[in-house]
């Protein structure tokens, strides 16, 4: 299947019982898909009027306890923002899915990483984050929807997907047999009608400063505990690795190849993925650093994760970067020729 019709089957599997999107290239064959799947699994699809329409949908159906999922692309999800904010504050469970094209601006419809500090900053306006998961094959993608949707409802908080065009389009044998429906959660919160109890209220709106500010610190208390206990990263050849590539999602697929290169002119290359990009692996690469100096960035961006990369060395190391932005897939030998002119260039210094 196509990375964008596992997702979407995923979602079903996952207990998914309301879709709200909008078409952009290229992850249209996501809501193609679900405006035929959702009706036959009893579940819910409307094709919103606009972005900012389908965003609002999330927040009223995850609101009144459904297990809700939207999806665009790039500059669509920059119209989802106040939307996920809205999410964020009033502590709402809800799934999104950005597969990211070439920008900025309407820029292209080729896959690209261009995203990645707009999903790990949080996005919109206010102190929230969102939980952001990186997945790099099509079977991966599949397999972590289930896993967004149980940190989407055990935080009560929006989890992205970031994939992107490649990873959207892309076919890949995937197994669905391991998805199992995930629980669902006591949901004391959601609006139901106040027949036979007190009535509630869901709102962001808290003009009293005190509250807002209490409200603040109780995100942000929420948001230390998705930093304790929800980072996922995997490593590759790191244990005597010389050099370390840091990458996410297609661009580490790309990553793997070029280091199995490396090795096989003899240098020591390793991979470190991140899976969630936020909470970033940042404990990860500092002990990573303990006994490696260098360590490559690679992004299809202008490098937007270099940052998070720094951060967590904290001074220790050398931080390198080759991304190519705009659409533009690098291919595994261009980068394995790249790293290793890094790497010879380093040894002659050394000499």
């Amino acid at each position: 299947m196509s990375g964008n019709a596992a997702l979407g089957e995923a979602a079903i599997l996952s207990g998914c019982n309301c879709y709200f999107g909008y078409p952009i290239t290229p992850q249209n064959e996501l809501t193609e898909y679900m405006a035929k799947r959702m009706p036959e699994s009893g579940g819910i699809f409307i094709q919103s009027e606009s972005e900012i329409a389908a965003i609002n949908m999330v927040l009223g159906a995850s609101v009144a306890g459904a297990r809700p999922m939207t999806s665009s692309s790039s500059p669509g999800i920059s119209l989802k923002q106040e939307g996920i904010s809205y999410l964020a504050a009033d502590e709402l469970p809800a799934v999104i899915v950005n597969m990211v094209r070439g920008g900025p601006g309407m820029g292209n419809i080729s896959p690209a990483q261009s995203d990645y500090l707009q999903a790990t900053r949080g996005g919109g306006h206010g102190d929230y984050r969102t939980i952001v998961l990186a997945p790099s094959s099509v079977q991966e993608l599949a397999d972590i929807v289930p896993v967004a949707f149980e940190l989407a409802d055990s935080y009560r908080n929006p989890v992205i997907i970031l994939g992107d065009g490649m990873l959207g389009q892309m076919m890949e044998p995937v197994d669905f047999s391991g998805i199992k429906k995930i629980k669902d959660y006591p949901k004391d919160y959601i609006l139901t009608g106040a027949e036979n109890r007190p009535s509630r209220m869901v709102r962001s709106l808290l003009f009293d400063t005190k509250e807002e500010e209490e409200h603040n610190w109780k995100l942000y208390r929420k948001f230390q505990r998705i930093e304790n206990n929800e980072v996922r990263c995997e490593t590759f050849l790191t244990d005597d690795a010389e050099i370390v590539v840091v990458a996410y999602g297609i661009a580490a697929r790309i990553a793997k190849g070029a280091i199995k290169r490396l090795r096989q002119e003899n240098i020591k290359a390793g991979l470190l993925r991140p899976i969630t990009l936020w909470p970033f692996p940042s404990k990860k690469i500092l002990e990573l650093a303990k006994h490696i100096n260098d360590f490559f960035v690679f992004e299809m961006s202008t490098g937007q994760m270099i940052e998070d990369v720094r951060l967590a060395l904290a001074g220790k190391g050398h931080v390198n970067f080759y991304g190519r932005p705009g659409g533009v897939i690098p291919t595994p030998i261009e980068l394995a020729r790249i790293v290793s002119r890094h790497y010879y260039q380093t040894q002659k210094v050394k000499r």
